[in-house]
């Protein structure tokens, strides 16, 4: 494959770290980026680009004289961040003119192929709706224990660009990719790639589950293509014409797969017969959803030659990033989980099959994803749910629905600024003049633990899994999970000095 874009004009959309890695990418190619973003309509904006003499461009000025999005004369190339939705009327427009548009992966892809920084690298890629960053951890943490130079990228960390030109140079790229990211890579081909599990998320932006789906599908076409046999979304997906099948389950595996066998992690489909990794109960996070990321670790890296040793190694050497299942508390034997970064439902849903029984605190924007399969499989776990957020009420219909008998509490931020909670058949009341994002979160805790005391089942753990993205009330998942790890503590202490 080769990438000439010398003299080439480039429109690159979105003038943050994705876009800034890509102006740099292509001023070192010899081509000519100009940069657009929204935040280009205030003047003192972009001033990084201006100073190295690149043009910028306010969505606004790419408007025609009728109000309709157009390309920019002489623009060749449109390069996107992840964020761009096919619908976006520059992108329709560049349909229409017969301009490209990749994103930056695809950049990044043919870039590598065309040997620009060296030989090309052996791609990994991640794929998802839950578990995409702990399986790439994972694997990275693999790699290195192989000895083999692993650098975790995409979606996580750097961007897949960045990657390319850091130092030391990484022989193998752990790519971890949203939907978004598969959309905008049509050519990619991993060397090994892998599809974890597949549910409705991220609707708003693809337009259905089937155009969702088949974005997650662009990660099995290369040589290897690995699948979670367990995922009735995974198992349905086809691949690539020339690649070779290959599922993992979390039961006993068949010939040419990975499963778990007596409580040990087993490969069916890499090297000679039956090969043993480690035991289940060394995989961190614990519970079914980290058994799955690390049989899907494993897979991707047994696939490139690496051998079991250095699989177990790596395993056991991973520890999961905060926000993913961290015990940040401890009340009386239970157990406040921050798991904010389970930002759809079916992300929740693994979160909760984790624990025996729990108190879920969840809500936030559901991007369109429905929570009924959601309640109704977690109904027997559940003792309590606490709803916040925008999209609190949907969450609450559905439990009305499928699991009634569940007590159910909303919180929020009343008209007066005041927080606001409103329990299963009694009126809302204020509970507090501080209405911020904070407050909600303080006092969400604290009705969690009220329905944990009351519950006669055996609770094990207040768990913040929201099922839905947080900037509705936070800057994003990470400030959530801080936030309720902060309110788990404080409850902890005035408990313990009483």
């Amino acid at each position: 494959m080769t990438l000439s874009l010398g003299g080439t004009r480039v429109l690159v959309a979105g003038g943050r770290a994705t876009g800034a890695a890509v102006v740099d990418l292509m001023l070192e190619v010899g081509a000519i980026p100009e940069v657009m973003d929204q935040t280009f309509a205030d003047p003192a904006a972009g001033a990084a680009f201006r100073e190295r003499g690149i043009a910028l461009h306010a969505p606004a000025d790419l408007l025609d004289a009728d109000g309709i999005s157009r390309v920019p004369s002489g623009i060749e190339l449109i390069v996107v961040s992840p964020g761009f939705r096919p619908d976006t009327p520059l992108l329709v427009a560049a349909a229409a003119a017969g301009v490209p548009v990749w994103g930056d992966v695809e950049l990044a892809w043919r870039a590598d192929r065309a040997g620009l920084f060296g030989p090309p690298r052996t791609w990994l890629v991640i794929t998802g709706t839950n578990g995409k960053t702990t399986t790439t951890g994972m694997v990275e943490s693999i790699v290195n224990a192989a000895g083999r130079a692993g650098l975790a990228c995409g979606n996580i960390g750097l961007t897949v660009v960045d990657a390319l030109r850091a130092e030391p140079r990484a022989e193998v790229l752990c790519v971890e990719l949203s939907s978004f990211q598969l959309h905008w890579a049509p050519s990619v081909r991993p060397d090994a790639g892998v599809v974890l599990n597949v549910a409705a998320d991220h609707l708003d932006w693809h337009g259905s589950f089937e155009a969702y789906a088949a974005a997650k599908a662009r990660a099995l076409r290369g040589p290897i293509a690995i699948v979670g046999a367990d995922d009735v979304g995974a198992a349905a997906l086809g691949v690539g014409s020339d690649s070779r099948r290959v599922e993992f389950t979390l039961g006993e595996p068949a010939a040419g797969a990975l499963g778990v066998s007596e409580g040990m992690l087993v490969d069916l489909a890499f090297g000679d017969g039956r090969t043993v990794l480690l035991p289940q109960d060394q995989v961190r996070p614990a519970g079914p959803s980290g058994v799955a990321d690390a049989l899907a670790a494993a897979a991707l890296t047994r696939a490139v030659g690496i051998d079991a040793d250095a699989v177990a190694r790596g395993l056991r050497a991973y520890r999961p990033a905060a926000h993913r299942g961290e015990v940040v508390a401890q009340i009386d034997g239970v157990d406040f989980v921050d798991d904010s970064k389970a930002t759809n439902p079916h992300a929740a849903a693994a979160a909760i099959a984790a624990r025996d029984r729990v108190v879920l605190i969840a809500g936030g924007l559901l991007k369109g994803a429905p929570v009924d399969e959601l309640v109704e499989a977690a109904r027997t776990r559940l003792a309590g749910v606490v709803a916040i957020g925008a999209d609190r009420q949907i969450i609450l219909d559905a439990i009305a629905r499928h699991a009634p008998q569940v007590p159910a509490v909303t919180v929020f931020t009343g008209d007066d600024g005041s927080v606001m909670t409103q329990r299963t058949g009694e009126q809302a009341h204020a509970v507090d003049p501080d209405g911020s994002a904070d407050a909600v979160m303080r006092q969400s805790v604290a009705e969690a633990w009220r329905v944990a005391q009351a519950d006669a089942g055996g609770v094990d753990a207040v768990l913040l899994a929201p099922a839905a993205a947080s900037l509705d009330m936070f800057a994003g998942y990470t400030q959530r999970g801080d936030s309720f790890a902060a309110a788990s503590a404080a409850l902890a202490d005035s408990i313990a000095n009483r």
